[in-house]
């Protein structure tokens, strides 16, 4: 038994190594990363290949195939993760590793489309990259400029197959600079790119909320970053399987770091964060403004203290009479009479500002009701519609004044407040409905009463919105 039992032993060891050993290769493997050899003549630039895009889209087309017979690459920084998991699938790269802009070479940034996660093993932030382009595509993703495959037609997603002879690292692994950048500076150069907001902070209406585990989240959430030095805002998107979805949005206020880009529905312009680490508000002191807020009405009073619906305005010319000031702060655009019955009709005839094509590095337009007495009104309430078309990050707010003397040179003098039970449409709203404020109470302000709809945008395509006004009407019970 024991000659039988030591030959099966023999038998069963002579069978099992050539199973786990297919040649005499035992040495290590070498894990080290080598830098590719990549010949200067073969290297573009980001810039190149933007112009390739912006000719083929000059031409009609909307993708354009990288047909060239000799090798092509452009060598780039990894500024996207995907191990928290608010990138998938993609890598953000952009071609320098600080914010220096000459002219000759500006700043940019391109999404890589990938079919597989996980690139976080191989491409963390910093590693610096080639990409050969030969066969590759370019094209529009989610409004940002991406490489892929496909054709002439679409964008597709490199396969996971594939993706490794196309993308070859680099040994290097660079700390990155941000952009530091004003959210009204931003245009579509810095799409793709890392950007650093400073002085902000997430909005008082969002300070409840966790980065995407609302009810209401669905594939993204959306919370509004703002400037305590402009008021001008912006959205940070969060997907809703990132790890850190469900923690509260920080309180205070400080940098926020990101990729700039636009969101799913290339309708407004977004800032996402790799993770948490991304966004530095260690300055408890927030910057809210002033708030009038004594809730909403359950209905409005039978009697009228102010109204205009704009009817008796002239198309395309400046809002006058019935007591307004309309107000250039900044630029060259006031609030105008509109007519439209295309798809984003007006009301009949409505007020309107749009910045677009303005030319302006900033525009900021006020439109002030006269003085409205609420001395012994009783119900008093505000009430109006409002309707953008693809706000583009411009905004519109609903202030107030208590102690306005009704002159323009005062009116950046006067205490101005935000009257913030009112609804205004928002960037992320469908530019096709009117949106009604609700019955805005009132009775918690007494004396002369202002109140005024200010638009804050810029003739900068990121940042060129259209907002429209009508049917204003202040109202009390008798």
């Amino acid at each position: 038994m024991n000659n039988i039992f030591k030959f099966l032993i023999c038998v069963f060891v002579a069978i099992s190594m050539p199973a786990c050993v297919q040649d005499d290769d035992f040495s290590i493997p070498d894990t080290l990363i080598k830098e590719p050899h990549i010949p200067a003549s073969s290297l573009t630039t980001f810039k190149a290949i933007v112009e390739r895009y912006e000719q083929a889209v000059n031409g009609g087309n909307t993708t354009v195939l990288i047909r060239d017979e000799q090798d092509l690459y452009i060598q780039g920084y990894v500024i996207s993760t995907d191990k928290g998991g608010n990138f998938f699938e993609e890598l953000i790269i952009q071609n320098k590793i600080d914010a220096s802009d000459p002219e000759n070479d500006p700043r940019l940034g391109l999404k890589i489309e990938i079919n597989t996660s996980s690139l976080y093993n191989t491409f963390e932030v910093g590693r610096k990259v080639y990409v050969k382009l030969n066969g590759l595509t370019i094209g529009l993703s989610n409004g940002v400029i991406a490489i892929g495959t496909g054709d002439s037609n679409k964008l597709k997603q490199i396969q996971a197959s594939e993706y490794r002879k196309i993308i070859l690292r680099g040994t290097e692994v660079a700390t990155l600079t941000p952009k530091a950048v004003r959210i009204q500076d931003l245009t579509s150069r810095d799409e793709n790119t890392l950007i650093q907001l400073n002085n902000v902070q997430v909005n008082r209406f969002d300070l409840a909320s966790t980065y995407a585990g609302e009810s209401t989240d669905e594939f993204d959430g959306f919370r509004i970053i703002e400037s305590c030095d402009s008021g001008v805002s912006m959205l940070m998107q969060t997907s809703t399987f990132a790890d850190f979805k469900s923690l509260i949005v920080p309180q205070g206020k400080g940098t926020i770091q990101g990729v700039f880009g636009r969101d799913y529905g290339d309708d407004f312009n977004v800032i996402m964060i790799n993770s948490t680490t991304d966004i530095n508000f260690n300055t408890p002191e927030r910057c809210d403004p002033m708030e009038l807020n004594c809730g909403l009405a359950a209905t409005h009073g039978t009697s009228n203290l102010f109204y205009d619906n704009f009817e008796t305005q002239t198309n395309n010319k400046p809002i006058t009479g019935k007591g307004w000031t309309n107000y250039i702060e900044a630029g060259t655009k006031a609030w105008e009479a509109y007519s439209s019955t295309s798809t984003n009709a007006s009301l009949g005839r409505s007020a309107r500002l749009q910045s677009a094509s303005s030319g302006d590095a900033s525009n900021i337009a006020w439109l002030i009701t006269p003085a409205i007495n609420l001395t012994g009104k009783m119900g008093a309430t505000l009430r109006f519609k409002t309707s953008n078309s693809l706000a583009d990050s411009s905004f519109l707010e609903v202030l107030y004044s208590l102690d306005w003397d009704g002159t323009a040179a005062n009116i950046k003098l006067a205490t101005w407040g935000v009257l913030s039970a009112a609804y205004v449409v928002k960037d992320s709203d469908s530019f096709v409905p009117w949106f009604n404020s609700g019955n805005v109470d009132l009775t918690c302000a007494s004396g002369n009463l202002h109140i005024a709809f200010k638009y804050t945008g810029s003739g900068q395509e990121a940042f060129d919105g259209v907002y429209e006004l009508d049917e204003v009407s202040v109202d009390y019970m008798l």
